[in-house]
């Protein structure tokens, strides 16, 4: 199982039908994989209501770059890292694009929701916006 972490907080992650990238067909959601390129997508976004983007380890940020390019790209629906991101991590899941993790139950136990919710507040922590005002 798997745990949905948002600004809300935590809640299970529901049963779904999510295809890989080279067996997507109807489905509307999709798993990429961190080395996906996202612009295989382009024409389909607009049916597409849930993106989930794979972390293969907390310190591989080549999703972070996938998220913003899929925003780039059009793409509104429901966007999720998915893998082992650490909470620390979550401030920069949401400024790239993503709304927001589905981590394993495991990690979720090491790092409960309150260590999440403690970035939540997402753009308060946005050095860069400080240092243009």
């Amino acid at each position: 199982m798997s745990v949905i972490v948002t600004d809300a907080g935590f809640q299970p992650a529901p049963p779904r039908d999510i295809a890989p990238l080279a067996d997507l067909t109807d489905q509307t959601a999709v798993d990429l994989a961190h080395t996906d390129d996202p612009e295989a997508l382009v024409g389909r976004l607009d049916e597409l209501t849930l993106i989930r983007v794979g972390f293969p380890a907390f310190n591989d940020g080549r999703a972070f770059t996938i998220a913003r390019r899929l925003r780039e790209l059009g793409y509104t629906g429901q966007l999720l890292a998915h893998g082992p991101v650490i909470a620390d991590q979550y401030a920069m899941l949401r400024r790239v694009g993503f709304d927001g993790a589905e981590i394993p139950d495991e990690l979720a136990a090491r790092q409960p929701a309150e260590q999440w919710q403690f970035r939540a507040d997402w753009q308060a922590h946005h050095y860069q916006a400080r240092l243009r005002a």
